[in-house]
């Protein structure tokens, strides 16, 4: 069995101003008459600050979308996000941080007010050979 998920490597905070830094994970477990076996990792890609990532409306970071598994007997295969290209931005965190507290902060424009590779997050893949043939 094969599982391919986001995770954050940083606690839960309820603001924009730190980073949330994001890692795609891949893991494997034997799976047999017993039932599954204990999982190991095979994959953890470079981290990256999910707050430069960015969902079509800008108000939301863009994460777990396009984050799959699947199997052969020999090998998996996986995609994530992944956001380690991504640059944050300090006027978009502003905004968002708006949003939620009622603030007048206005809406950024992304090529003007952001670095470059603001919103590069990007999906990533990989094959897996069965590390218990």
């Amino acid at each position: 069995m094969y599982v391919a998920y986001n995770a954050f490597t940083t606690p839960y905070h309820a603001n924009t101003s730190s980073p949330n830094m994001l890692v795609g994970v891949v893991k494997h477990a034997d799976v047999g008459g017993s039932g599954t076996g204990a999982f190991s990792q095979l994959h953890r890609g470079t981290p990256g600050d999910a707050r430069g990532s960015s969902a079509n409306a800008l108000s939301a970071e863009f994460l777990g979308d396009y984050v799959y598994a699947a199997a052969t007997r020999t090998y998996g295969a996986a995609v994530w996000i992944d956001a380690r290209n991504a640059a944050d931005c300090p006027a978009i965190d502003a905004w968002r941080e708006s949003l939620i507290t009622g603030g007048t902060v206005a809406r950024p424009a992304p090529q003007q007010d952001c670095p470059a590779n603001f919103g590069n997050s990007d999906i990533y893949g990989g094959t897996f050979a069965d590390p218990t043939p």
